[in-house]
């Protein structure tokens, strides 16, 4: 029977729920925690499963075809393992997708209908009523217009927002104003979503030069990587007003420490990165079917471009 290696930073529990996951969608095969096989089990692995892995474990692999991540964000990984690593397969998941679509449109209603500003309210007992925004005359721009962002516009676009989109290729989407300057989509948007990869490039994306860029008053929502937005930056955009809030689910440090000043601030909602939590039992469907495809066909998926990160 061929093994697969799994390795993961992950608590005993969590990965002992992978691999029942794991195990229960390809049971003609056996997965197994990488630290549990022997030297000549090690030897034989030539496809390893992996979730936020130690680099030292993976290297215990000498023959080592390709790694399949069950994480769509690979950042750390192609970080950690360099230009001469095996091929790298980031997890592609149409729920993952469905999941974070519904978190975009709950949140964006959460700014739209001015949330926010009616919590502040009730808490000082004061009965306000704000005008209502319709939709229509709401732009969202979001950042990052691959599988995540796609299926996100779409359900934007079925709510009535107006959508706009950016990405460093020219994408054609029904619905999407999609644009390759960046400046223009910030500047029309009511509510900027980041949903981009982490990378070099984008990497302090959102500073203070791009954020003043963003029309007054617009909100943002941070569920791509905490250090695409630069916390100061945007501290100093809500201390002035020119952005209304901020709702961030991805940090520089996570957990977020306590002392961070982004827990208490009026203008900023904190979640704990929940806004698309991969499914074990969809994700281990799809890894199952690129490993038999690869074992049967020879054929792998769509790999990581190691030099753009994603």
């Amino acid at each position: 029977m061929t093994t697969i290696a799994f390795a993961s930073r992950q608590p005993a529990e969590a990965e002992a729920q992978w691999l029942a996951a794991l195990s229960a969608a390809m049971p003609e095969l056996s997965v197994r925690a990488l630290r549990d096989l022997d030297a000549e089990a090690r030897r034989k692995v030539e496809v390893a499963i992996v979730a936020n892995p130690d680099p030292a474990d993976l290297a215990l692999l000498p023959n080592l075809k390709w790694i399949h991540s069950t994480w769509a964000g690979v950042e750390r990984l192609v970080a950690e393992l360099g230009a001469g690593a095996p091929p790298i397969v980031r997890l592609v998941d149409p729920e993952l997708a469905r999941t974070m679509a519904e978190a975009v449109i709950a949140w964006t209603y959460y700014l739209q209908r001015d949330m926010p500003a009616y919590a502040a309210v009730q808490q000082a007992r004061r009965w306000e009523p704000r005008p209502y925004r319709r939709p229509g005359e709401t732009t969202v721009g979001l950042l990052g217009l691959g599988a995540l962002g796609v299926a996100a516009a779409r359900r934007l676009s079925e709510a009535g927002f107006k959508v706009m989109g950016w990405s460093r290729t020219p994408k054609d989407i029904p619905g999407v104003d999609a644009r390759t300057e960046l400046p223009g989509v910030l500047s029309a948007s009511d509510i900027v979503v980041c949903l981009t990869p982490l990378t070099d490039q984008t990497r302090g994306l959102l500073n203070a030069e791009r954020l003043g860029w963003m029309k007054p008053g617009a909100g943002l929502i941070n569920f791509a990587r905490g250090p695409i937005v630069v916390t100061g930056d945007l501290l100093a955009a809500l201390d002035t007003a020119h952005l209304s809030h901020a709702v961030l689910d991805v940090f520089d440090q996570e957990p977020l420490p306590a002392d961070s000043p982004l827990w208490s601030h009026r203008s900023v909602t904190v979640l704990p990165h929940i806004s698309a939590v991969t499914d074990r039992g969809t994700a281990s469907a799809i890894v199952a079917d690129n490993i038999r495809r690869w074992l049967s066909q020879g054929v792998l998926p769509q790999t990581v471009d190691m030099a753009r990160g994603y």
